[in-house]
């Protein structure tokens, strides 16, 4: 596919909210806020006791004795949950330190110097904001940069080349091990599902993968904004790692916000949108969000894995059946995400227009 033929999208330039929270006001510009969030329920603050998430162990997978009641346990989470933790699964923990030191390292720059790596006009890569479609839209409370890795055609020069080298090194290493485990990952899933596993290895093998780093600066007022307003992922899979000790990420079920508590040496893993089409429903993406706090910044990294760009996207074959019509459309890969981009995040409704 002709690079520039793959331009998936743009986002308008915003101010850098890492700069604002620097300015020490006691109020938050009004852009930012947002008076229909803070009157949501949230778990946390009713009780103590809020559910978890469920935990996947990735070692188990490889045990004759316990890979049949993992397989359940994985199956269950994506159709229960949406969302679950995973045991670092055969990822080096020193390649996710690296990555995470680097990280706070890039966002301990200058302001002059991450400047350098900004949006371009057209482009939703790079340092700034995603899905900001209008001057009058509201803003998340963060920052962040984001950038495709892979296929390396699609990688824009003025990005990944041009950062400091060890930081350049770290993403070199930290995505190709991500590939890797998001690849095991569907291929269990698949077989969970009875479905043909090629059909995952034809949809995601060659896919689009990319790296959003978010920064959340402390806020004075922090229950008026959102960190990452309320959403469903519109990739495939999602392998989110908290960089920092502070927590923020929220998922919505039955109704409620519920906080979810990384644990160490764990990845946070949810479902998005593609993989409840490819699923043809079985397995749903869920709302989530992030929130900040008035004492200390947070940082993550979402590693996105999507569908191959020049490929299809619909329920997988193998899942439908007379019995099991399938749910949604299909369409190509860069339609799904030109649309996707040129929409502001609201809920699952992207997700919606693919139903039939």
């Amino acid at each position: 596919m002709d690079p520039k033929l793959t331009k998936l999208g743009s986002s308008l330039p915003v101010p850098i909210v890492q700069e604002l929270a620097k300015e020490e006001s006691a109020t938050v510009p009004p852009r930012y806020v947002r008076p229909d969030q803070h009157q949501q329920m949230t778990l946390s603050s009713l009780n103590s006791s809020f559910p978890q998430i469920p935990v996947i162990d990735m070692q188990k997978f490889s045990d004759i004795h316990t890979m049949d009641s993992e397989l359940h346990a994985l199956h269950d989470a994506c159709q229960e949950w949406g969302f679950f933790q995973l045991m670092w699964g055969g990822v080096d923990s020193a390649v996710v330190e690296k990555m995470k030191s680097e990280i706070q390292e890039f966002f301990n720059l200058p302001i002059e110097e991450k400047k350098k790596f900004r949006q371009k006009e057209g482009d939703v890569e790079g340092y700034g904001q995603a899905f900001v479609v209008s001057e009058e839209q509201k803003l998340d409370w963060a920052d962040m940069f984001y950038i495709v890795t892979s296929p390396t055609y699609l990688r824009k020069p003025h990005l990944i080349p041009q950062l400091p080298p060890t930081f350049r090194d770290a993403i070199e290493v930290y995505a190709s091990e991500l590939k890797i485990l998001a690849m095991k990952i569907l291929k269990l899933m698949a077989k969970a599902l009875d479905m043909k596993a090629e059909e995952m290895e034809t949809l995601f093998a060659q896919g689009m993968q990319g790296l959003r780093m978010n920064y959340y600066p402390p806020c004075p007022q922090p229950e008026l904004v959102t960190g990452l307003y309320p959403h469903s992922d519109a990739v495939g899979l999602t392998i989110l790692l908290q960089v920092n000790e502070m927590e923020g990420l929220q998922i919505k079920k039955d109704g409620v916000w519920i906080p979810v508590c990384p644990l160490p040496n764990a990845f946070v893993i949810n479902v998005g949108d593609v993989l409840e089409i490819v699923t043809n429903g079985a397995y749903r993406s869920i709302e989530h969000r992030a929130t900040v706090n008035s004492k200390k910044e947070r940082l993550s990294i979402a590693t996105f894995l999507s569908p191959n760009l020049d490929g299809q996207l619909g329920p997988a074959s193998s899942l439908v059946t007379p019995q099991t019509p399938a749910n949604f459309k299909t369409i190509g890969v860069t339609e799904y995400f030109k649309g996707l981009f040129s929409r502001k995040l609201a809920g699952k409704s992207y997700l919606d227009l693919m139903r039939i």
